[in-house]
């Protein structure tokens, strides 16, 4: 578990250097460099995602049980992330409604996602990735949300036909993955 939690404090903590210390990541931007600072943040995102896996995937080996869930939410998180593999879509989508409204689309499907695994999933590794990937959601959302307004980011109309766009390449998306990807890549089938 230590080895989970260490990759959820380096991955969620060098995201939220932007919510809880922005002043002092833009004086380190401006000190050394864009570049060098996105270097940096993606060599520690990428030690920090491969330590939440490797100690994700420990923890599956001895699991401490919190609770048992109803066969039923695990159908309601197949469901759940219907619209998070379509809001994701709509986030790298350029000039849709969804994006335009929303604001952060990422930040709304991972939301989602984290919810919809926190309903279904019972251990105590369960809880600490997915509520906590949840609670940075929520935090980050929260202050992106606040930045756009202090700075009067403007927000583009956006085209249905972009939106529509979205929804079927999510659509596309969330079937290939719940069908096939999801049981091959953790070994659990969303709907098997």
């Amino acid at each position: 578990m230590t080895i989970l939690i260490l990759g959820l404090l380096l991955f969620l903590g060098v995201h939220s250097i932007r919510i809880f210390a922005d002043g002092w990541r833009t004086r380190q931007i401006e000190r050394i460099g864009e570049m060098p600072w996105k270097g940096g943040y993606t060599v520690i995102s990428l030690i920090g995602f491969a330590l939440i896996v490797w100690g994700y995937g420990q923890a599956r080996y001895d699991p401490v049980y919190l609770w048992f869930p109803p066969i039923w939410t695990k159908h309601l998180a197949a469901l759940l992330t219907l619209p998070a593999f379509v809001l994701l879509v709509a986030a790298y989508l350029p000039g849709t409604r969804m994006k335009a409204i929303i604001g952060h689309p990422m930040l709304a499907a991972t939301k989602l996602w984290a919810l919809s695994h926190l309903i279904s999933n019972q251990t105590l590794a369960d809880l600490l990735l997915f509520g906590g990937f949840l609670a940075w959601a929520i935090a980050c959302y929260t202050s992106a949300r606040r930045r756009d307004r202090r700075n009067g980011v403007p927000t583009p109309a956006g085209a249905l036909r972009n939106d529509a766009i979205a929804v079927v390449i999510g659509l596309v998306a969330w079937f290939v993955f719940a069908r096939h990807l999801h049981a091959m890549l953790f070994g659990i089938a969303p709907f098997g």
